[in-house]
């Protein structure tokens, strides 16, 4: 069957079976590794993606029930060689150590920032508790969401893809 999505920002239209996950067809057909397959329960969240601006689990769904629909994916993080704050405080607060967990802890941190720019420790706790680090125990992890918050704060930055033109701020 055919698809067609935007993806990053770019048109994509390919031929895929019906049974194809998302992650799949991001990994594979797209080349966009960032997006990690971990447990394929959805029990880990490393595979988390934009789906029309909303975090889902990637390997939950079907590439042709994103047929019309807009994919993000933590590549479309960075913007013109400048990594996200969120990419930033991940890397300058150690929120990674194996970095298998990263791009979708990334995904659903900016989505949080996206729509509450101040959130407490407690709100960074709740967004990220459908995914799992093995790793760093949460704080670095944490410390890293809240840094990025504080710098956007600060600088009135906004880093999400494409948001300000569909009306989200920060």
């Amino acid at each position: 069957m055919q698809v067609q999505m935007t993806v990053n920002g770019q048109p994509v239209t390919a031929e895929i079976e019906a049974r194809l996950l998302l992650v799949h067809f991001l990994r594979d057909q797209l080349g966009l590794t960032g997006t990690h397959w971990g447990c394929d329960t959805s029990n880990c969240g490393t595979c988390v993606v934009w789906l029309d601006r909303t975090p889902v689990k990637s390997c939950t769904i079907f590439a042709a029930m994103a047929d019309g629909h807009e994919i993000h994916t933590v590549e479309s993080l960075e913007t013109d060689g400048k990594l996200d704050l969120v990419q930033e405080g991940f890397a300058n607060l150690h929120g990674l150590q194996c970095g298998f967990c990263t791009p979708g802890m990334m995904m659903t941190a900016r989505w949080l920032l996206d729509h509450n720019p101040s959130p407490t420790d407690a709100e960074i706790r709740e967004a990220i508790s459908g995914q799992l680090c093995r790793c760093t125990g949460y704080e670095n992890i944490v410390r890293a969401i809240r840094w990025a918050a504080e710098q956007t704060e600060n600088s009135g930055e906004f880093a999400s893809p494409g948001a300000q033109e569909k009306g989200v701020s920060a």
